[in-house]
């Protein structure tokens, strides 16, 4: 072991024993000790900074020694900066912003010609997109357990859906959605990925064209679409993709069955009402005409069945993609209802599958349905009635297991292996436990479906993430609530204050939650995040060889190694094969004249780990960041003469500002 691992051990064990003294003496009880960390005894420093026991516990449970790694990584949507945050756990560091729907250039995301090629396969046709309102990240599964491949996201604000490869966390594609122009209920994945699961949010007529509010009912429809995933290829694929019309209520999130529940999906859904706003016209606001019904709408999906019908045809085109229509679902036993409390905002299935569980944000209980019920009604044709446009509705007493009264404003819930479940309560700006029952009844002697302990967050909590909460095989040990406001937790920093991501500790099976740890999160407005045990991740350490294209994970076919950099003109084209190494590139000098068109290829060709190169151009707008082993390409007409500096913008070594060059453009 090596002196700086000692070293930090040692600190590590003088901070518990300085723990110990405090929860066994209190930090009121002035008693001499002799622990001292670099001559400063610990207990004169907890005292002067007036910290409880409370405080130390969290500060060794959170503390990642410097060269130590977090057992977890969590993947939290970026909100409107259209990224995904990646930070560990416990630690809660932020480790990287992976640039997804919009430009990023510290990444050099959307500059270069691969990444803009990405980025422009979620335009919709004749418009280019300058940013996202990323959701709902969803992990990779293979039988139920998160398999650490890949992370799927979805921009609620433009209906996209973009894969990123977990090899070198990097979006490889992004699809945009032809007959919807906003989703919500994305993405989850089915329990071997064979499909990533996009739910609509505000109904709109599917083709995209006019039609008057007054045609509401007849013209506005939802949609839930499952995207055909390619796992070797690492792609959606939209020719076997498919999506079903559904009645024009306003769907939310999804959820994939598991175990017993697998080959079913599960979505909900507000305004039953089909209520159309219009307070300038005197017609009641959206927020009253919407929560007018005591219930809503879970709807139930046979997604087996529904695969059958699209292969076997069944499907209509709408904007040149495949819709099952809403009379197939209904004649053919695609698609049922069970009521639902008004409003709701959660639809988690438990890790047996058996049971589902429904948050309304008007209701102070989960309700949980018990899914070996709601497929007994629908194979014995028990429907209550139908809903106006011909759908089975399944009696809600029929499907109901149980109801949890939880607290005030619940949303979402996730679970752990010691059968208790985590639901957020947004009003009341906490974290509710309970236990579940059935096959996941405590064995600590609780009853089941009932409230166990809360904790207060800070504040108006969202949605929260479980390690591997959602899994077939939760790991619990830890929960991030991901908080709305912050209010008076952090330094002021203006009118416009960051969300604050809390660490909760739940390990102990008997003892009550504990807050850890506040993280602000100064970017976009997050709001859901799934975490993984860091060893599922089998990231790349440099790219497997000099010259390689990360966007199709092959070798580059303009990747040069060095000695064979050159600049070739045919005629009005200038092609320049660079190469970057630690300090310099080659060539250093590129002269063109003005109207050229300038294709620009970059090789990095070191192996070190870590040896990042950049590459600004000023004027053009461009800024790469070309990882060990990376080739990348910018494109652009020299259509000014001058002379343009370019340099590395990866500090990459003692001679880091030597490393640049001239762009020469002749009149």
């Amino acid at each position: 072991m090596g002196t700086r691992n000692k070293h930090y051990l040692w600190l590590t064990a003088l901070a518990l024993v300085g723990l110990l003294w405090l929860l066994t003496c209190g930090k009121n009880e002035q008693k001499a000790v002799t622990v001292s960390v670099g001559g400063q005894e610990v207990n004169q420093v907890i005292q002067q900074r007036g910290l409880t026991a409370q405080d130390v516990y969290a500060a060794v449970k959170t503390y990642i020694p410097t060269g130590k790694h977090d057992e977890y990584i969590m993947f939290a949507s970026g909100g409107h900066s259209g990224q995904v945050l990646v930070i560990g756990v416990p630690s809660m560091r932020l480790l990287k912003v992976i640039g997804v729907f919009t430009p990023e250039p510290w990444q050099g995301w959307g500059f270069s010609k691969e990444t803009r090629e990405v980025l422009a396969g979620g335009n919709p046709p004749g418009k280019t997109l300058t940013w996202g309102d990323v959701h709902h990240p969803g992990l990779s599964e293979t039988g139920g357990d998160y398999d650490g491949q890949f992370l799927f996201v979805n921009d609620k604000a433009n209906s996209r859906v973009a894969v990123i490869d977990l090899r070198d966390f990097e979006t490889k594609q992004i699809v945009k959605n032809p007959i919807s122009l906003s989703d919500h209920g994305g993405t989850f994945v089915t329990p071997n990925t064979e499909y990533v699961i996009e739910g609509g949010q505000y109904a709109m007529p599917l083709n995209g064209q006019y039609a008057s509010l007054d045609q509401y009912k007849e013209k506005y429809r939802g949609m839930i679409t499952f995207w055909k995933f390619d796992r070797k290829k690492g792609r959606l694929v939209p020719g076997q993709s498919f999506a079903l019309e559904l009645p024009p209520y306003w769907q939310d999130l999804s959820d994939a069955g598991k175990q017993v529940s697998e080959g079913w999906v599960f979505l909900n859904s507000f305004n039953t009402e089909m209520a159309t706003g219009g307070v300038e016209s005197g017609n009641p606001p959206f927020e009253a005409g919407a929560s007018q019904r005591d219930m809503d709408y879970l709807h139930v999906i046979n997604l087996r069945k529904a695969e059958q019908l699209f292969k076997a045809g069944k499907t209509k085109k709408i904007n040149g993609f495949n819709v099952l229509p809403l009379d197939v679902l209904i004649k053919e036993g695609v698609l049922y209802f069970v009521p639902e409390p008004k409003s709701p905002h959660g639809i988690d299935v438990t890790p047996d599958g058996n049971y589902l569980v429904v948050s309304g944000k008007l209701d102070p209980h989960v309700t949980i349905y018990n899914f070996t019920k709601i497929k007994q009604a629908i194979e014995k044709g028990q429907f209550k009635e139908h809903d106006p446009y011909g759908v089975p509705i399944i009696d809600f007493d029929t499907a109901m297991e149980a109801q949890v009264e939880v607290g005030l404003g619940p949303l979402h819930t996730q679970f752990d292996p010691n059968g208790y479940a985590y639901t957020s309560l947004f009003l009341e700006s906490a974290v509710a436990r309970w236990t579940l029952g059935g096959q996941w009844t405590s064995k600590h002697g609780k009853e089941p479906w009932t409230l166990v302990d809360k904790v207060s967050v800070h504040y108006n909590i969202g949605h929260l993430a479980v390690a591997e909460g959602d899994n077939v095989h939760p790991d619990g040990k830890y929960l991030v609530a991901l908080n709305k406001w912050s209010i008076d937790r952090f330094a002021n920093v203006g009118p416009l204050l960051p969300q604050n991501f809390q660490l909760v500790d739940i390990a102990s099976k008997d003892q009550p939650m504990k807050l850890l740890y506040d993280m602000p999160i100064g970017i976009g407005e997050p709001h859901y995040a799934q975490i993984i045990k860091a060893d599922k991740i089998k990231a790349w350490e440099v790219y497997p060889e000099i010259g390689w294209d990360p966007s199709t994970q092959s070798k580059h076919p303009k990747a040069v190694q060095a000695g064979g950099e050159k600049i070739v003109r045919r005629g009005k084209t200038v092609e320049v094969f660079m190469t970057a190494v630690r300090s310099h590139y080659t060539p250093e000098h590129v002269e063109v004249k003005k109207g050229d068109r300038v294709i620009w290829h970059i090789t990095n060709i070191e192996r070190a780990r870590d040896a990042t190169h950049g590459f600004a151009l000023p004027y053009y707008n461009f800024n790469l960041s070309i990882e060990p082993g990376e080739t990348q390409t910018i494109e652009f007409v020299a259509d000014r003469a001058g002379v343009y500096p370019f340099y590395c913008t990866e500090f990459c070594s003692a001679l880091h500002l030597e490393m640049a060059g001239y762009f020469l453009v002749k009149p």
